[in-house]
């Protein structure tokens, strides 16, 4: 069963999940292709007034009866066989399609299809193409999975030539996407719930990348032992970008540090194509700059599109975002959960011009913390101050029996939370005039520094 042939002007689309971050923008979209939308949630928020001011009608919790007369339903990946909308629609004989079904097909309608993939840096270099192409004046639709303050949102509906997509590997989600640029971050082993092992997750990024046709681009980091080793022996040229290896197509040069922040020369094929001067620090983000860089060349964008583009970016939401201050300590909140993004953070962070850095982290998941525990310890030592919530179940059930306290014993000085409230009442005592505060992790570990802030 193909979604496209239901993607029609009067036919009637059905969301289950609708308010979610590429489900709100996949319900603006068919809509705007004219077709009639309509979904549930179980919560109301920002996203379903949004969408009701648009006159899309939301129901709020999960019931048979919310399908009413539809032609077709898309869910989320976090709804269910169980959920009575699918196994109502199931019952009654209505096609079923998942979210990345959906803007797979759309993507279709789009001359270039830039889709951003990666263990690490999704958001923020999906972000940064996004400023890059406004910068160029090209309205591009774009589909991002976290906030971007340029949009006020994660996503825009453009009437450009091209659509730009973070590309997430999670239950082989981007494999029903069509890329005409596929850009590969980083792979290592990450979602081991889904994947088996690296070289399963290395298999799904290969796949992803032989999605892209003939008159397409694969672009990927050379720094990255996983890009590398998921294209070995790619039989397609791969445009590559590096930090380190002049020999890349593109890399950057007369790199320089002012304030913790980098300003350098990216170089294609030998030639300066744009100067950059980034309002964000960490060498991960050079290095997600010459990938959004990358993509804007290979799409025939000027290199003075991409310095003005990347020089209005200022970070996308909790990815190192302020939140504010605390007795004279400055707050940041950060989405990194995975060992790499906590180094990259982390040694970001002890760049910067603070005394200390207090460090308040929140695991998430049972698996990941399971499956890398010791990356996870010694990334954890870095900080000055440690405070290590309780882990965040998401979607699993703790059948490991892993708790956060296991970390603490491995890590000399980390003081184990089991609620969020403690962990405030901890980060309330230790907290000094001239600290970085870090509230990190893909939860709701956010929460203890805005409660702070908040006094």
């Amino acid at each position: 069963m193909d979604i496209s042939t239901y993607l029609v002007p009067g036919a009637r689309a059905h969301l289950a999940g609708i308010g979610g971050v590429s489900m709100s923008p996949l319900a603006e979209v068919l809509r705007g292709m004219g077709l009639r939308v309509q979904g549930s949630d179980t919560n109301d928020g920002p996203a379903v007034a949004r969408l009701r001011a648009l006159g899309i009608p939301v129901a709020i919790g999960h019931a048979a009866e919310n399908l009413g007369e539809c032609d077709f339903v898309v869910r989320t990946a976090a709804i269910h066989d169980d959920n009575p909308e699918i196994s109502g629609a199931v019952t009654r004989g209505i096609p079923v399609f998942e979210r990345a079904q959906a803007w797979g097909a759309i993507m279709r309608g789009y001359q270039n299809a830039l889709c951003i993939a990666g263990t690490h840096g999704k958001t923020t270099t999906t972000s940064m193409a996004t400023h890059i192409f406004m910068a160029a004046e090209k309205d591009p639709t774009v589909m991002i999975g976290g906030t971007l303050e340029l949009l006020q949102s994660g996503y825009r509906v453009g009437h450009g030539d091209t659509i730009i997509a973070e590309s997430c590997e999670y239950c082989n989600s981007f494999l029903s996407f069509f890329p005409t640029l596929a850009v590969i971050l980083n792979v290592e082993a990450d979602h081991l719930d889904f994947f088996k092992d690296l070289a399963d997750v290395e298999r799904s990024f290969r796949r992803f990348a032989e999605l892209v046709p003939e008159r397409g681009f694969v672009v990927a980091n050379r720094d990255d032992a996983g890009a590398r080793e998921t294209l070995a022996g790619f039989p397609r040229p791969v445009f590559w970008f590096s930090l380190r290896d002049e020999a890349a197509d593109c890399c950057a040069a007369n790199l320089a540090w002012t304030d913790g922040l980098p300003s350098f020369d990216v170089v294609v094929r030998g030639a300066v194509y744009a100067h950059v001067a980034l309002n964000v620090g960490g060498e991960h983000n050079v290095m997600n700059a010459l990938a959004a860089a990358s993509g804007a060349y290979l799409l025939g964008l000027s290199g003075e599109a991409v310095a003005r583009g990347l020089a209005t970016f200022r970070g996308a939401g909790r990815r190192f975002e302020r939140k504010g201050e605390y007795h004279g300590a400055a707050v940041y909140d950060d989405y990194a959960h995975h060992p790499g993004e906590l180094h990259a953070l982390l040694t970001m962070a002890k760049a910067l011009p603070y005394r200390r850095i207090v460090c308040v982290f929140q695991p998430h998941t049972y698996s990941r913390t399971h499956a890398l525990f010791d990356a996870f310890v010694e990334e954890l030592k870095l900080p000055d101050v440690l405070i290590l919530a309780e882990i965040y179940a998401a979607r699993e059930q703790n059948d490991l029996g892993v708790s956060s306290a296991d970390l603490a014993s491995r890590i000399p000085g980390a003081v184990y939370c089991p609620t969020l409230a403690r962990a405030t009442e901890e980060l309330r005592r230790v907290a000094r005039a001239g600290d970085l505060i870090l509230t990190v992790g893909a939860g709701d570990v956010y929460k203890v520094g805005e409660a702070l802030i908040k006094e």
